[in-house]
């Protein structure tokens, strides 16, 4: 009799246990789900040059800001050039460096950069940057940048033929940026910070907040709207750091999205999400052929005519409609019937957005339509 209970126990056990293992699979740190306010990168930009090209710099007579940034640069290390010098460069290149400046860098660290050519040159392969100087929007210096540029590509050329494999006119340093001047970072205001959710959603904001009280303490976190959950947290900033630590990792799970089809007008790409939902439906969707062709016809002239064999071309053009078929489409519950019922229609990519564009405007896709 025991024996029966210990092994009902662990069935329910396993059974619980699963459905909290499958209710816990959807679920999200806050961490993924949102940011603190105020904390935040930076944008840097500078302009730099390049040096040490193995010829593949820019064309000096095309790019003159290329030779006037060398003047420039030999000047500040003492090198006057004679007026009206000319200078014919092949191993320089004129770039513009952009970085991203974490929160809380300090002065001293190190970020990585990004290279790339603003002139004609065809690689910056094997290059090195000069000392380069980061100014961010308030055009304060906040990192120097100089290194060896990283390129991720190759090239050749030679007897009038050439081959490129990847992108040679920008590169990465990493590491190349040493911060000089660090950006005032504050966590919060007074005893409360605010959490800045990625997507607006009024659900998921309550359910962050029924998460963070549970966790802590009822009334600990309120929603202020859709986006920002207000959450107070210690004075103290070494414990205001610890208390942050363990708010991003608890788990909230996030409402499901509104019923949404994306269409790429470009490239022919349609995504939908789960929440997407079609009615039944009638679809004729006719498909519209062109063909032109091109035949070779030759004219023989006769043998005593004294002329000579001509090559002519006689182009045909034809046009084929093929008859639309009308085709039931069947109503789907969730995301797999609605792929579904969509392939039973024999489209291409092409075809399927104006269908969905047809579908939704006949109320049978029950979604937001977006035409990116």
């Amino acid at each position: 009799m025991n024996r029966h209970i210990d092994r009902l126990r662990r069935v329910v056990l396993g059974a619980v246990l699963g459905i909290a293992l499958l209710g816990s699979a959807q679920a999200e740190r806050i961490k993924d789900l949102a940011t603190i306010a105020g904390v935040r990168s930076n944008q840097l930009v500078g302009y730099g040059i390049v040096v040490g090209l193995d010829g593949s710099g820019d064309q000096t007579t095309q790019t003159p800001f290329t030779v006037q940034s060398i003047i420039n640069m030999l000047g500040n290390m003492g090198v006057q050039m004679p007026t009206g010098t000319n200078l014919q460069l092949k191993n320089v290149a004129a770039v513009m460096v952009t970085a991203d400046l974490p929160p809380f860098a300090r002065p001293g660290q190190n970020i990585d950069i990004t290279v790339s050519s603003i002139g004609n040159a065809k690689s910056l392969r094997g290059g090195t940057l000069v000392m380069t100087p980061l100014k961010g929007a308030d055009n304060q210096v906040y990192a120097i940048a100089q290194g060896n540029v990283i390129v991720g590509g190759a090239g050749a050329q030679g007897a009038g033929a050439s081959v490129v494999v990847n992108h040679l006119s920008a590169g990465r340093i990493p590491a190349g940026a040493t911060v000089e001047r660090a950006v005032p970072t504050a966590l919060g205001q007074g005893d409360v910070i605010l959490l800045e959710l990625e997507r607006m959603d009024f659900g998921t904001a309550n359910r962050m907040v029924e998460a963070i009280n549970a966790a802590t303490m009822p009334g600990q976190a309120q929603a202020l709207d859709g986006r920002t959950v207000q959450v107070r947290a210690p004075a103290d900033p070494s414990l205001r750091v610890a208390f942050l630590g363990r708010l991003e990792n608890l788990q909230v799970t996030p409402e499901q999205g509104a019923a949404t089809v994306i269409i790429n007008s470009r490239t022919g790409s349609v995504v939908m999400n789960q929440a997407v939902t079609l009615q039944q439906c009638a679809v004729a969707h006719g498909n519209l052929t062109v063909s032109v062709n091109t035949e070779p016809v030759v004219s023989q002239p006769n043998p005593l005519a004294g002329g000579r064999t001509v090559v002519a071309e006689r182009g045909e053009a034809s046009v084929d409609q093929a008859g639309g078929v009308l085709m039931q489409v069947r109503g789907g519950a969730n995301l797999a019937d609605v792929v579904k019922a969509l392939n039973t229609l024999g489209a291409n990519p092409m075809d399927l957005i104006s269908i969905l564009q047809a579908m939704k405007a006949a109320g049978a896709l029950r979604a937001d339509l977006q035409v990116i």
